[in-house]
């Protein structure tokens, strides 16, 4: 199309030429000057036409060269975001509470073969030649909240040889009903206060703090618990405990109980303490815990103390160590059938190392030694110790399995031997089987 306007472009320059140029003499020797006047006018016209005919085409080419104009979008509501879908199952129905346990369960050797059937300064693997039962236990555990609900409750119930020994001596209202709690290992109400970054008061029964080892066999490093742990520090008290947390690295937390192993107390004075946890990194933490408070029967005025030190050293993922001290002072009343002065102390360390080259096998062992001057914690004045190996093998990711060798020693003859007959030593051998489930981990 551009070629024919520039043609006719061309025709019409072409035309004019001629007429402007070698026609002009013979018009004007042939016609009039008014006649050729007129022409000029025309062509000129027709030239001014061809113009307009030429922008006009150039105008519709660009037109149809053009993309079309995109159609007006339309005015959508902003979409809403997807609802998150309501839990169903097990998760629906428990909601913010989430239900866990496990089932412990263990075979015991004894190479003195005690009469008794019973292994000597054990509090929960008491068993000699024979099954055991070591705990079954059912955790309900709503954590309180800032944003959610800011109270909580934690409910442990247990059963087995190691809630006997847990709440052996428990006495109920009066004085008159033994055991009445014997199947609560915990419970306690939380509230997380907005005071600063957080007040967390629990009010109720609860484990101590004092101690490198738990009730629970699967959160220890050892199947059997430690002499330090069966002999230097209590496994419960029943009361009210803050817990304040300045940062990530550093948490304090305070105590007011009734006393040591007592939900109901044996006098009108209360115990005290305080912890304080520094974690300055995650291959390092330091926890310190003292207890103090009076302890004896009817007697307020007689104070018992309990220093606890834990310290525990990560340099690798694979690699931990572990360290506990425990040194504790009682004032016992004049005559008290267990010891021959009215003052005792105890004291004891234990040393742990723990080596788990994946995530189904483990190798731990400990060292211990403990000193019972005055003999309140044995009913003999002795010094113990041992040292425990410890195989772990993880089967079907929820089953624990643990092969235990352990030797016990003291500079006394303590330890039962066949019938009648006492021993300066103990080997003992165990293997243990604990499986733990949770409701977190249901699909």
């Amino acid at each position: 199309m551009k070629c024919v306007f520039r043609w006719r472009v061309l025709v019409v320059a072409v035309t004019l030429g001629i007429v402007c140029g070698s026609g002009n003499l013979a018009l004007a020797q042939t016609e009039p000057a008014a006649d050729l006047s007129g022409r000029i006018d025309s062509l000129e016209k027709q030239l001014a036409d061809l113009r307009s005919q030429m922008e006009a085409q150039k105008a519709a080419a660009a037109a149809a060269a053009a993309p079309a104009p995109a159609p007006a979008a339309a005015v959508l509501p902003a979409a809403a975001p997807p609802a998150t879908p309501a839990p169903t199952g097990l998760a629906g129905l428990l909601g913010p509470t989430t239900l866990s346990g496990f089932v412990d369960v263990y075979y015991g050797y004894n190479s003195n073969q005690p009469a008794g059937r019973t292994t000597a300064f054990r509090n929960f693997d008491i068993n000699s030649s024979q099954f055991g039962l070591n705990m079954i236990e059912l955790v309900a555990d709503k954590a309180p909240d800032a944003t959610a609900s800011r109270l909580g409750y934690h409910i442990a119930l247990g059963f087995g040889q190691a809630m006997n020994a847990v709440n052996a001596t428990e006495i109920g209202p009066g004085g008159t009903e033994l055991n009445f709690d014997q199947y609560l290992k915990e419970g306690y109400l939380e509230y997380l206060a907005p005071v600063g970054k957080g007040l967390q008061i629990n009010v109720g029964k609860f484990v101590t703090p004092a101690g490198a080892e738990v009730i629970e066999t699967k959160d220890n490093w050892n199947y059997s618990r430690g002499l330090l742990f069966a002999l230097a520090i209590p496994y419960f008290h029943f009361g009210a405990s803050a817990k304040y947390a300045f940062n990530p690295k550093f948490a304090v937390t305070g105590y007011l109980v009734n006393g040591w192993n007592n939900s109901v107390d044996n006098n009108s004075g209360k115990t005290t303490g305080f912890t304080a946890a520094w974690t300055p990194n995650a291959k390092f933490s330091l926890i310190q815990n003292y207890l103090v408070g009076p302890e004896q029967t009817n007697d307020n005025g007689d104070f018992r103390h309990l220093f606890d030190t834990v310290a525990t050293y990560s340099p690798n993922a694979k690699l931990s160590f572990m360290a506990n001290y425990d040194y504790g002072k009682d004032h016992v009343p004049s005559g008290s059938p267990l010891i021959g002065s009215t003052s005792a102390h105890w004291s004891g360390i234990a040393g742990y190392i723990k080596y788990a080259p994946n995530d189904k096998w483990a190798l731990a062992t400990r060292g211990e030694y403990f000193s019972d001057n005055g003999g309140t914690q044995t009913l003999t004045a002795q010094k113990l110790s041992e040292f425990t190996f410890t195989l772990q093998r993880m089967l079907a990711s929820k089953l624990m399995t643990r092969l235990e060798f352990r030797r016990d020693m003291s500079d006394h003859d303590v330890f039962p031997y066949r019938t009648g007959l006492l021993k300066d030593a103990q080997n003992t051998v165990t293997l243990g089987m604990v499986y733990a489930f949770s409701s977190a981990d249901a699909k």
